[in-house]
């Protein structure tokens, strides 16, 4: 696990954290550290005990045994965490019959006590792109628009710990990209974020360390790099000029192997050649394709290494519901059993994609 500065107490901090629901065991002494002015990915197969977590942080549920400590307070048994701490968990909660600015004008009103510049409502739409859509109703949002609402709602109070389930669900590029910026932007300022998601891409490109829970259990917990690292030989897929020359090459080039069949997750080209092996051996085939003249046109993982190691880590395959870019649907299993929504209130999930404005 890797260490928090000792000058600087954790945002998190978990010590053999315990929840069960009846005789289902979500959460089985956890152990975890979560340092401010980083991304803290939270991933794991359904039912592994990601929203359970996530509610403890939140204050939607309490552990049954352990010590957890969230922005250096002691969280007690009680449905309570500090000021500072934002999010949702399942979707935020929202009152479908007002419209965008009137949800957060609401929110702001309630949280008047500790509102301070972040409680800008015009500034919350406009960091997550929906300052167009600012006075429609939120009853014909997308599902993605909800999720941008959702990260507005918890702009408004200055957030040192900031807790987002699937934050990415149902976004298009334009507001994925709104999302990743507001949140790389907070952890540059110092918040804490813990971001639950399902994709690696999303992991890859704004986690700093990320965290694997399986069966209620830490498997790993530390820098991205290291798990990439721990991912070991991975299938690569080459698309040359030649591919009867690549697939000899690639034959001969000790540490490598050809995958029969190639890659049975993308449609058959019989240009491409998939080989199995470590990135030492993958280098050395492209100093062979080079030097015998053959046009290199695309290289990359099949399985991308966080997922590669994830699957490792967890002895599941890729039904969990792994994904390196499509959505996934709600979780299920154990987890139903924590409360979701932010304090306004719950509306139903959507299925249909980020609406284009």
């Amino acid at each position: 696990m890797r260490k928090t500065d000792t000058h600087e107490s954790p945002a998190v901090r978990a010590r053999g954290i315990t929840k069960s629901f009846g005789d289902v065991v979500a959460l089985d002494g956890v152990d975890l550290d979560m340092a401010s002015g980083q991304v803290h990915g939270l991933v794991g197969p359904n039912g592994a005990g990601k929203t359970t977590l996530l509610g403890l942080l939140l204050g939607l549920a309490v552990a049954d045994s352990g010590r957890l400590e969230i922005l250096g307070t002691p969280v007690g048994r009680t449905l309570a965490v500090p000021d500072g701490v934002a999010g949702f968990v399942d979707g935020p909660g929202l009152y479908p019959s007002l419209t965008a600015r009137q949800n957060l004008s609401a929110l702001a009103s309630l949280r008047r006590h500790d509102a301070g510049p972040a409680a800008d409502v015009g500034d919350a739409l406009e960091q997550v792109g929906l300052t167009d859509v600012a006075d429609d109703r939120v009853r014909g949002f997308s599902l993605g628009m909800r999720q941008r609402l959702g990260l507005a709602a918890a702009l408004l109070t200055r957030p040192r710990l900031l807790v987002l389930d699937e934050p990415a669900n149902g976004l298009d590029p334009a507001g994925k990209h709104h999302v990743h910026r507001v949140i790389t932007g907070l952890a540059a300022e110092g918040t804490a974020v813990v971001l639950s998601s399902h994709r690696m891409d999303d992991l890859a490109a704004l986690c700093s360390d990320v965290t694997i829970l399986a069966t209620g259990r830490v498997v790993f917990s530390g820098p991205v790099s290291k798990l990439a690292a721990e991912s070991g030989e991975l299938d690569y897929r080459l698309l040359t000029s030649d591919p009867a020359a690549a697939h000899r090459l690639a034959a001969e080039t000790p540490g490598l192997r050809v995958v029969p069949g190639g890659d049975p997750g993308r449609r058959a080209d019989a240009a491409a050649v998939v080989v199995r092996g470590p990135v030492e051996a993958l280098d050395e085939l492209v100093v062979r394709l080079v030097g015998a003249g053959v046009a290199l046109r695309e290289l990359g993982p099949v399985v991308t290494p966080l997922e590669a190691a994830f699957l490792a880590l967890t002895g599941t395959g890729v039904e969990t519901g792994v994904e390196t870019g499509a959505e996934t649907g709600v979780e299920t299993g154990v987890e139903t059993g924590v409360e979701t929504g932010v304090e306004t209130g719950t509306v139903p999930a959507q299925t249909d994609q980020e609406d284009p404005r």
